[in-house]
């Protein structure tokens, strides 16, 4: 079992910053990748960013050039620095791990709330 810790939501200002915490603990040997999702009222949840074991990232292309995924393999934690806020990033997000021995194990924190208001 892996446990994801979500930290850092809240209430920005549009333009504003913030910034997600997402430790990871418990079995993480084999963990492939981590990343955020994000699901507003009335709409199916979606791919923010993730970022894999090999240091690759991936973005949703409504937050590219604003949004930046970064780990801290130390201390097996993966942090998203949201700048630029808009409105419609409000939404609640949940940080994402894949892990793979011998299937593949896909674990989900309880959520944070993200919004964008002025």
């Amino acid at each position: 079992q892996v446990q994801l810790v979500e930290s850092g939501g809240g209430l920005a200002q549009p333009g504003g910053s913030l910034r997600l915490s997402c430790a990871a603990s418990g079995n993480i040997f084999g963990l492939a990748a981590m990343g955020w999702y994000r699901q507003a009222p009335g709409k199916q949840r979606e791919l923010v960013a993730s970022i894999s074991s090999g240091g690759r990232t991936n973005y949703a292309d409504s937050v590219k050039g604003r949004f930046t995924i970064s780990r801290d393999n130390a201390k097996n934690t993966r942090y998203l620095q949201m700048n630029s806020l808009k409105p419609e990033d409000t939404a609640v997000y949940y940080c994402n791990a894949i892990v793979v021995t011998d299937s593949r194990h896909e674990y989900w924190g309880q959520g944070t709330q993200v919004t964008v208001a002025s």
